[in-house]
């Protein structure tokens, strides 16, 4: 399959920014002294490609996610892709009745084929797919059902991502349907699933791949649109 994201750990890709999702906050350091965190926007603006969120139709709340910076060999950790919030954030830990409404935008940039960070094979060059699996992996990590406990949680997890895994890389197949949303106002296809916990679609942009899920929020109203000033993700 034609998916960076899914050898992620396996060649040392590392996530930046996620102080981000802290909002921020003073980072300690030894001797109890304290320094000001990182700014969480500086590996967003690092990235070679444009980013993308929901259009102006959206109103509501705006907020940073994560940027996935990939090792390559004798060359810095580049941004390959990331993920911006809209709506309410999803509870980290498990409510009974976890009500929360929200729509993440996935931007993946296109990549060629490319050696891992070992050095021992090679990444294959980024797809929808690869916004695809990005996109189920984080409905999955939003909303897995905390009431399991710790060893049935695990063996849910793992499941269910083999078949993220399995449906990202046949995105053809019968387990998507075909949705036509704005991107920068004209119409653009996607690759589109609902399933119990939310929504994942996948599909292209100019510049970048782009994937997005969401609960609560329907995605067929959704329109995205490339993301001319990124200070609208860190209000609070």
């Amino acid at each position: 399959m034609d998916a960076t994201s899914h050898t992620v750990k396996a060649t040392g890709t590392v996530e930046v920014g996620a102080e981000a999702e802290s909002g921020g906050a003073t980072a300690a350091v030894p001797g109890g002294r304290a320094r000001p965190a990182a700014d969480p926007l500086a590996p967003y603006q690092s990235a070679d490609f444009p980013w993308y969120g929901l259009d102006e139709a959206w109103t509501g709340r705006r907020w940073l996610m994560q940027a996935g910076a990939g090792l390559r060999p004798g060359r810095p950790a580049a941004v390959d892709y990331g993920t911006l919030g809209h709506g309410e954030e999803p509870a980290k830990q498990y409510e009974a009745r976890d009500v929360r409404r929200f729509a993440v935008v996935v931007t993946v940039a296109r990549r060629d084929v490319r050696r891992s960070a070992d050095n021992t094979g090679t990444l294959e060059a980024t797809s929808a797919s690869s916004a695809a699996w990005l996109a189920g992996s984080g409905l999955l990590a939003a909303t897995w059902p905390g009431q399991l406990d710790r060893a049935l949680r695990q063996d849910w997890m793992d499941q269910q991502t083999a078949l993220v895994w399995d449906l990202a890389d046949n995105l053809d197949g019968p387990g998507w349907s075909t949705l036509s949303l704005p991107v920068n106002g004209l119409p653009q296809p996607f690759r589109y699933r609902e399933s119990e916990y939310g929504w994942v679609l996948a599909g292209e942009a100019p510049g970048v791949l782009l994937g997005a899920y969401g609960r609560g929020v329907s995605a067929y109203g959704a329109g995205f649109a490339t993301v001319p000033d990124l200070t609208a993700y860190t209000r609070p």
